[in-house]
């Protein structure tokens, strides 16, 4: 591999900082329902393409709005006055030779069937409208598509980063949304909503989560049973952090809520996501491809969700860049921290990166055999970039 610079931070790792941040929103926050739609609109598309044309086409389906609706909260079950809006925006590939491709079809029912699919309360017929503002993209990068090659160029100039390995603070944040979004959960706690954010903080070694859940009204007859509904979601919280490697918990539940002020003081939705009466969406806005906002850590601009899986590195390199840092970890324990750092030159072919830097972390000094090891690892993965793009278009990789 050309352009790989390998070198040594003298810093200390993230896990050992004093201070963490870490965040993740579920899969019912506003942000990450965009997400996740556009995504899946593209493994859609990408299918289709593949099926009818042999190839995949160009589209980057990476700008959405999902615009709040307005509802009456209730005790017993409130009323929805206006459907949420969902805008999906940019470009696609709607004419292949003479023959048209069913893009709005394929966005609109994708949309509707992951509605369907992952927020239990959500009818997509009745409680979403849908904006289509997809149009055909540009000549110079749809003709990236046209260009017979085994691997295409970028169609961008893009940085990403990635990094590894995952800190403690980074896998309870995790694990804690995954448990309260989980069918177990669920089944016990019917009236809490897929709508949950966990901001995790640690100090030293104690951790401290804020936690904002929606509550459904139609599960909530009064005040005190919300309350107390809400002390049980507590105690099943506190339950589950028990025996941690932190030497202190605390969690906040709702912080906002005030007694005593009814309906107005509480967090109540009518669908179980506040997207449908006070918070819009937004792609970019969610989890990056790891699951998290490790606010700790360095930071790309792009924003993995949407973009085709065979040309837009603000995909392909978002996933890769965790990937070879964890690959680089598995390899070599002696590494406390990897960072890698990717950027693409629109046009250029997307295994041959015009930079590749990979930051470490680690007490000794880096070695002849660490670094033709780390040098094997980028090989060994930019190897194996076709491979990555197909689990890409067929929605085995995760991107949010």
């Amino acid at each position: 591999m050309k352009n790989v610079v390998i070198e040594k931070l003298n810093k200390i790792p993230t896990s050992k900082q004093k201070i963490e941040i870490v965040e993740r929103k579920g899969i019912g926050h506003p942000d990450t329902i965009c997400d996740s739609i556009v995504n899946q609109i593209s493994v859609e598309l990408s299918k289709f393409y593949m099926k009818k044309f042999g190839q995949i086409m160009h589209h980057n389906i990476d700008k959405a709005l999902l615009s709040a609706g307005e509802v009456e909260n209730r005790f017993g079950g409130g009323i929805i006055k206006k459907p949420m809006r969902l805008i999906v925006g940019d470009r696609a590939t709607f004419f292949v030779g003479d023959e048209r491709v069913p893009v709005e079809d394929v966005v609109i029912s994708t949309a509707k069937k992951w509605f369907k699919d992952n927020l239990r309360f959500v009818d997509p017929e009745k409680h979403v409208e849908h904006q289509i503002e997809l149009k055909q993209g540009s000549t110079a990068l749809t003709d990236i598509f046209k260009r017979e090659k085994e691997v295409l160029g970028a169609n961008d100039t893009s940085a990403v980063v990635g990094y590894a390995p995952p800190t403690s603070l980074e896998k309870m944040v995790l694990k804690v949304e995954e448990l309260l979004n989980s069918k177990k959960f669920k089944k016990r706690f019917p009236e809490t909503g897929e709508d949950i954010k966990v901001m995790g903080l640690r100090k030293n070694n104690e951790l401290e989560l804020t936690i904002a859940m929606a509550f459904i009204d139609r599960f909530i007859d009064s005040e005190e049973t919300y309350f107390r509904r809400k002390s049980e979601v507590l105690e099943e919280l506190n339950n589950y952090l028990t025996n941690t490697e932190f030497e202190k918990t605390k969690v906040y539940l709702n912080n906002l809520d005030k007694r005593g002020r009814g309906i107005a003081g509480l967090y109540l939705t009518v669908l179980g996501t506040c997207a449908d009466g006070a918070d819009c969406g937004q792609v970019g806005r969610g989890n990056r491809v790891d699951g998290l906002i490790s606010l700790s850590r360095p930071s790309g601009s792009e924003a993995a969700a949407g973009k085709n899986p065979v040309s837009h590195i603000g995909k392909i390199y978002s996933v890769l860049s965790f990937e070879i840092a964890r690959e680089i970890c598995k390899r070599l324990p002696e590494i406390n921290e990897a960072i890698v750092w990717l950027l693409s030159r629109i046009g250029e072919p997307i295994n041959q990166p015009s930079a590749v830097n990979i930051q470490l972390i680690l007490d000794g000094e880096l070695t002849k055999a660490t670094l033709n090891e780390i040098e094997n690892v980028v090989e060994f993965k930019f190897e194996g970039i076709r491979k990555l793009c197909q689990d890409l278009a067929l929605g085995k990789i995760k991107v949010c």
